[in-house]
């Protein structure tokens, strides 16, 4: 009875060492996130938007949830829940053209935070849909105007 009891303890003992790594696992991860964000955020001109792509002729993308950062003529967008340090989307501001504005819809409103305004964007290829709070796209639209003299801007 007394080895089954001590087999008892050994087993208990490898779980805890097996949850304590998972937990380790997890606020690792959440502290990379967090840092990662801290070092986007740190240098300015960002902005917290969803993205959802457009594809042509088909259904629309997954909304996710991500960080943009303005670096010049191009906003980057990255995911908040990523790794890359290389944006996941680039959105030129020569030749953008915003098609759409609106408020999420119905089935949206759980995706994205319900006082957010939705742009559709397009240039060439590219078709996506922003999600952003109202001083964000403020924002946006200014840095979309704010284009050199000459530059091709078409605000909608």
């Amino acid at each position: 009875m007394g080895g089954v009891i001590a087999e008892g303890g050994e087993l208990l003992q490898e779980i805890g060492g097996v949850l304590a790594a998972v937990v380790l696992a997890v606020v690792l991860v959440f502290v990379v996130l967090s840092a990662r964000r801290w070092l986007f955020e740190r240098k300015g001109g960002t902005v917290e938007c969803s993205l959802r792509r457009l594809p042509a002729g088909g259904e629309p993308g997954v909304w996710r949830l991500g960080i943009g950062r303005y670096k010049g003529d191009e906003l980057h967008w990255h995911r908040v829940f990523g790794f890359r340090s290389r944006p996941r989307q680039v959105i030129h501001r020569r030749g953008l053209v915003v098609c759409n504005r609106r408020s999420p819809e119905a089935d949206e409103a759980a995706l994205v935070s319900p006082d957010v305004s939705i742009i559709e964007l397009r240039d060439g290829d590219l078709n996506v849909e922003l999600a952003m709070s109202p001083a964000a796209l403020t924002g946006f639209l200014a840095w979309m105007e704010a284009a050199p003299p000459g530059f091709p801007v078409e605000p909608g």
